[in-house]
C-alpha cells in the first residue's frame, strides 16, 4: 500500500510540472510577443553555424548582408548566438540598424552576443522557432550545422504547405549546399516525395552579399 500511494504521488507531481510548463511556455511566447511587435521595421532572418570564427567567408560574409540589408532598410533577426549569427548582428548594429537576437539557453554555445540590440530569450526551441517564422519576411541560411538545416527545413515545410505566406529563402554559398540541394532535386523528387518545382519555387542560391540583397530588395515589401 505505501508503494501505491508513492506512486500516485509521483504521477500527481508529474502531471503538476506538466502542467506548470504550460504557464513557462505562455510566459515566454507573451514576453516575445512584446518585444518583437514593437519592432518599427520589417526584418529578414539570417541563419548560420554558432561555430563560424571570423576569419571564415561565411562569417564575413554574414557580416555584409547584414550591414546592407539594414542600409536597404531592413532589419535583421538571428539567433543571438556566436559565429555567423554574432556577424549579423555585428553588421546591422554597426550600420545603425534594428539587430534582434531570439536567445536559447544551451549548454554550449549559448552565451549571447554583444551586438543584439533586441534580445529575446528562450528555453523552447519551439517557440523560438514561431518567432522567427512570425517576425520575418524573408530567410538567409548561411553554411551551418544541422541547427541551420532545421531551420531551413522548419521555414520551407511552412511555406510549402501554405501555413504561411510564400517568402523568399537564400541558400548562400552554392558550392556547401549543392549535395543537399541535388539530393532534394533528384532523389527526393524521383520519389514523389516533393514537387519538382517546389524548391525552385521557394529557394534561391546565391554565392556573393550582392546576389542576396539584390533578390531580396525585389521580392520583400519595405
Amino acid at each position: 500500500m505505501p508503494e501505491l500511494q508513492q506512486n500516485m504521488i509521483d504521477d500527481l507531481a508529474a502531471v503538476s510540472t506538466e502542467s506548470w510548463r504550460t504557464f513557462r511556455i505562455m510566459a515566454e511566447m507573451v514576453s516575445a510577443f512584446d518585444a518583437l511587435n514593437a519592432l518599427k521595421v520589417n526584418c529578414i532572418s539570417i541563419f548560420g553555424s554558432a561555430r563560424s570564427r571570423p576569419d571564415t567567408e561565411e562569417y564575413q560574409a554574414a557580416e555584409t548582408i547584414a550591414r546592407m540589408l539594414v542600409h536597404a532598410g531592413y532589419g535583421v533577426i538571428t539567433g543571438g548566438g556566436p559565429g555567423v549569427m554574432e556577424a549579423a548582428n555585428k553588421g546591422a548594429m554597426e550600420a545603425g540598424g534594428e539587430s534582434v537576437g531570439l536567445h536559447i539557453q544551451l549548454p554550449n554555445e549559448q552565451e549571447c552576443n554583444r551586438f543584439v540590440k533586441t534580445r529575446c530569450n528562450f528555453r523552447y526551441f519551439f517557440v523560438r522557432k514561431l518567432m522567427f517564422a512570425k517576425y520575418a519576411l524573408a530567410y538567409v541560411v548561411m553554411p551551418g550545422g544541422m541547427g541551420t538545416v532545421d531551420e531551413f527545413s522548419e521555414v520551407f515545410v511552412l511555406a510549402q504547405t501554405g501555413r504561411t505566406h510564400c517568402f523568399p529563402i537564400v541558400l548562400y554559398d552554392t558550392e556547401y549546399w549543392n549535395g543537399l540541394v541535388d539530393w532534394l532535386r533528384r532523389t527526393m523528387s524521383r520519389r514523389g516525395f516533393i514537387q519538382e518545382n517546389e524548391f525552385d519555387k521557394l529557394v534561391t542560391l546565391c554565392d556573393t552579399p550582392q546576389e542576396v540583397v539584390t533578390h531580396l530588395c525585389k521580392l520583400v515589401t519595405l
